[in-house]
C-alpha cells in the first residue's frame, strides 16, 4: 500500500534558494547596523543640529531594516523547504534550537528598530510657508 506525499512546490524551492542567497549576506548587515548605531550615539553625544541627527536615525533605519530582512530569510531557510508551503512545518522548525535562535534575533532586530523609529530619529520643524499665515 502507497501513500501519497505530495512533493515541494517549485516555488517553495525557488524561495528557500533566494533565501538562503540573501541570508549569506547577514553578517555584513549587521556589521553595518552596528556602524550606524555607532554613528548615531556619537552624534547625539554632541549638540549638533536636528538636521544631523535625523540623518544619523534614519541611517541606523535602513541598516536595522537590511538586516532584519536577511534574519528573516535566514529565519525561514532554516525552517526547512518544506515550510514554504506547510504552517505546521514552520511552526515545527520554531522548536528546533537553530530555529528558536533565529526567531529570537528577528525579534530583537525588530525591536532595536522600532526603538529606533520611536526614539532614535529626529524630528525636525516644517518651515511656515506665507500662505499657511
Amino acid at each position: 500500500m502507497a501513500f501519497f506525499r505530495p512533493g515541494v512546490s517549485r516555488e517553495a524551492e525557488v524561495r528557500y534558494h533566494a533565501d538562503q542567497e540573501v541570508g549569506k549576506s547577514f553578517p555584513e548587515f549587521l556589521e553595518k547596523a552596528r556602524a550606524a548605531e555607532a554613528a548615531l550615539r556619537q552624534v547625539q553625544a554632541t549638540s549638533t543640529s536636528p538636521e544631523e541627527r535625523r540623518a544619523a536615525g534614519l541611517a541606523l533605519d535602513k541598516a536595522l531594516t537590511d538586516a532584519l530582512r536577511a534574519a528573516e530569510a535566514n529565519q525561514r531557510a532554516t525552517f526547512g523547504v518544506k515550510s514554504y508551503d506547510d504552517r505546521i512545518r514552520r511552526r515545527k522548525g520554531r522548536a528546533t534550537p537553530k530555529g528558536a535562535e533565529w526567531t529570537d534575533e528577528v525579534n530583537r532586530l525588530r525591536t532595536l528598530r522600532e526603538q529606533n523609529r520611536l526614539t532614535g530619529i529626529a524630528r525636525v520643524p516644517r518651515p511656515v510657508t506665507a500662505s499657511a499665515r
